[in-house]
């Protein structure tokens, strides 16, 4: 699980940190947090109510991944490079749009998403789930591993185990 959000947007931030929780397995979430000492103003594109609206890319699964005034501006694949682009939301590009997948098993296009910000102005910040993929987590497979031991040799005997005749002698 990999997304990103921003502090002063709550409910984003709520929904994310609620679907990282849920998430069996590792979560990461990245959150752009202004620091008064270190950064100060350092996020304030995303912030700024005017500015957000031409800055922030919301990313929704099954969704068509458009933002700007009016949602004017789409994320493409460029067919000759495989690289994501921002282009103008017309009627030509409309079947060119990318739909948002955070289920998908590469993680490729949430890998180009995350990195689609200008590193100067912020703009084009995708925000939200880039992936939430489920797979068997490590406590999951060895309660399982468990249960087939148990189910093919008995529970065990920890007693007899330690008492047994397999033991060593250490001569000195």
């Amino acid at each position: 699980f990999v997304a990103r959000t921003i502090d002063s947007d709550r409910k984003h931030l709520t929904e994310v940190l609620r679907a990282a929780a849920e998430h069996p397995g590792t979560a990461l979430v990245e959150i752009y947090q202004n620091c008064n000492i270190f950064n100060d103003g350092a996020f304030d594109a995303l912030k700024d109510r005017q500015q957000a609206e031409e800055a922030v890319i919301r990313l929704e699964h099954g969704q068509p991944i458009r933002f700007g005034a009016g949602l004017g501006k789409a994320v493409v694949r460029d067919p000759a490079t495989g690289d994501l682009a921002v282009v103008a939301d017309t009627d030509e590009n409309e079947f060119r749009v990318l739909v948002h997948d955070a289920h998908a098993a590469s993680p490729a296009t949430a890998f180009a998403l995350s990195r689609l910000a200008d590193p100067d102005t912020l703009h084009r910040t995708p925000v939200g789930v880039f992936r939430s993929v489920e797979r068997p987590v490590y406590d999951t497979l060895m309660a399982d591993q468990l249960d087939a031991a148990h189910e093919l040799h008995g529970k065990g005997d920890l007693g007899a185990l330690l008492a047994g005749n397999d033991t060593w002698t250490v001569a000195g």
